[in-house]
């Protein structure tokens, strides 16, 4: 009987697919089915190896201190899951790989018992205390803007010098709160002021609408002042404002209008556009970035998704500012 044809086994390609799991290093993107895969940001390499690392991507899964409506533990996921199409080409208006300058890795989420609701603050900040010892800077995705009060301490305490504050948001954040264990997602920069993680002269918040009676000395560019004067107008002020200190980058997707960003707890109508916002981040180039941050992402109630797009938008964009930055260094 003459011998039955067989085909070799069918290969994988070697550069294709699952890259947060299978990238040999660092750096570089590879195709990747869109709609398929592991999440991880822009299909970075999951890692808590953070060695030769520039930037650490990592989620903190928190929204106990909501005072509205609760969801921003879902937060990460979801910028992760919207992320996917933009590691599909060069990001616009970019027209460059990132990460082919910046060695981006996703770190995963920081672990928290929100059952032990006191140990929350250390657990974000020693979270924060070994990603700034490896040397990398971070981009942290909420939960809610609690948040970046224990990140601002571990960056503060690893820079040993107040940082200047460039905040988007509907809310100022700044009311009154002595307690020092609270959690309250709108008294965070109060405290950084009065602690001196932030220095207010140097410090700007981008997109108010809220009242309070004491800015605590941040210089404030309300939503109808951006919308009056435009965001070319209003990023130079910023610039101008913020100088050459090292600084801190707040994004509170409730910084957008409703219409551009309806899954947040706290919605505010009245607020910038995408196009607004992401005019004025990406100016961001002449400044020192220490650290960044992307907040109050609460999936369940948007149902397309349109927030967390908004957010992965943004969380892209502050990393095409740092490339863009060791680019002009050549």
């Amino acid at each position: 009987m003459a011998a039955m044809e067989t085909s070799p086994p069918p290969t994988e390609a070697p550069l294709a697919g699952d890259g947060a799991i299978r990238r040999p290093g660092l750096h570089g993107s590879w195709p990747e089915m869109t709609y398929a895969g592991v999440l991880s940001f822009m299909r970075r390499t999951y890692t808590r190896e953070l060695a030769g690392a520039d930037v650490v991507v990592s989620g903190v899964p928190l929204d106990i201190a909501t005072t509205y409506r609760p969801g921003a533990r879902l937060g990460p996921a979801a910028i992760r899951a919207a992320s996917v199409q933009l590691a599909e080409l060069k990001p616009f208006p970019w027209g460059f790989d990132p990460f082919e300058t910046l060695a981006v890795v996703d770190a995963g989420d920081c672990w928290l018992d929100p059952h032990h609701p006191h140990t929350v603050p250390g657990a974000i900040r020693d979270h924060a205390r070994r990603i700034l010892a490896s040397g990398a800077r971070m981009l942290t995705f909420g939960g809610d803007h609690f948040i970046t009060y224990p990140l601002l301490q571990a960056h503060a305490e690893r820079l040993g010098q107040p940082l200047a504050l460039i905040h988007f948001d509907a809310h100022c954040d700044t009311w009154p709160d002595d307690s020092p264990d609270a959690l309250n997602h709108g008294t965070m920069f109060y405290k950084a002021v009065r602690e001196g993680l932030i220095d207010p002269a140097h410090s700007v918040q981008i997109g108010i609408r809220t009242w309070n009676d004491d800015f605590m000395g941040l210089h404030v560019l309300d939503a109808p002042t951006v919308h009056a004067r435009g965001a070319d107008w209003t990023l130079q002020q910023v610039l101008a404002i913020v100088g050459d200190r090292p600084a801190y980058v707040t994004f509170d997707i409730d910084c957008l209008d409703p219409a551009h960003a309806p899954g947040t707890g706290t919605p505010v109508a009245g607020g910038l556009s995408s196009a607004q916002a992401l005019h004025i981040v990406r100016g961001l180039v002449p400044l020192h970035l220490a650290g960044m941050d992307v907040v109050e992402v609460a999936p369940p109630y948007d149902h397309a998704d349109i927030t967390a797009l908004a957010a992965a938008h943004v969380a892209c964009d502050l990393l095409c500012v740092l490339a863009a930055q060791r680019r002009a260094r050549g």
